[in-house]
């Protein structure tokens, strides 16, 4: 039995061996880091030193503050430009409201000056003329507006400076073609009472017939039954 088992161990049909480390897995695991860690020190000084070599680290760095100036540069132009722009708009704001106002003024001062022509018309119609004496019509005026509409103006003045009060009336005549034939109307509430010492302007709108064409206006003045002045105007 005993030389079997010997035999057994000392020939090829021996049972198989293995052969197992004394060190722990945990420092194996350790060990392995350790080395890794290493490695990869020595590979990230290696990548700075080429960095530190070929100045690649030197220029980023000078690149950025260049750029980091460039972009203050500019935000310090841009503020500058937008306060200008700021600054124009203003400007450009109040000058448009300068020129509403003066825009405004030219209208006014127009309108006083037409109403300032219209006054002197006025006034040199109320001079009479060398040797005139009595009543006298100086303005009569007459305008269609619309269609059928008439607007008629007159002015009447009596010479001398102390004239007695006139009092008398004023008769307006209108008259032209209807249809083709011989058209005349008179105004329609008849003829306006006149009561004045030195001047006197009547004026009224008249409603004219569809189908009539004025072609001509004439005023009357009247004091009692005698006429003491007339005018004609034709249109």
């Amino acid at each position: 039995m005993r030389l079997k088992l010997l035999r057994r161990r000392l020939t090829i049909s021996a049972p198989r061996m293995k052969v197992r480390s004394a060190t722990p897995w945990p420092l194996r695991w350790a060990a392995a880091a350790i080395v890794l860690g290493f490695c990869g020190a020595i590979s990230l000084w290696a990548f700075e030193l080429g960095k530190d070599i070929a100045g690649v680290d030197r220029v980023s760095k000078d690149e950025l503050l260049q750029l980091r100036d460039d972009v203050a540069k500019l935000r310090l132009e841009r503020d500058r430009v937008q306060s200008i722009l700021n600054t124009s708009g203003s400007a450009i704001t109040v000058e448009r409201a300068t020129q509403e106002r003066l825009a405004t003024r030219i209208r006014v001062l127009e309108t006083e000056n037409r109403t300032l022509r219209q006054d002197l018309g006025f006034f040199e119609k109320l001079m009479p003329a060398s040797g005139a004496e009595g009543v006298a019509i100086r303005g009569l005026q007459a305008e269609v507006l619309a269609g059928t509409q008439l607007k008629w103006q007159v002015l009447v003045i009596q010479a001398g400076r102390n004239a007695p009060e006139f009092r008398g009336k004023l008769e307006v005549n209108f008259s032209g073609t209807m249809d083709g034939k011989p058209w005349m109307m008179p105004l329609p509430e008849g003829p306006q009472a006149l009561q004045f010492r030195q001047y006197r302007r009547v004026e009224g709108m008249v409603d004219l017939p569809p189908q009539a064409i004025v072609k001509n206006v004439s005023a009357r003045v009247v004091e009692g039954s005698i006429s003491r002045a007339v005018q004609n105007v034709s249109l």
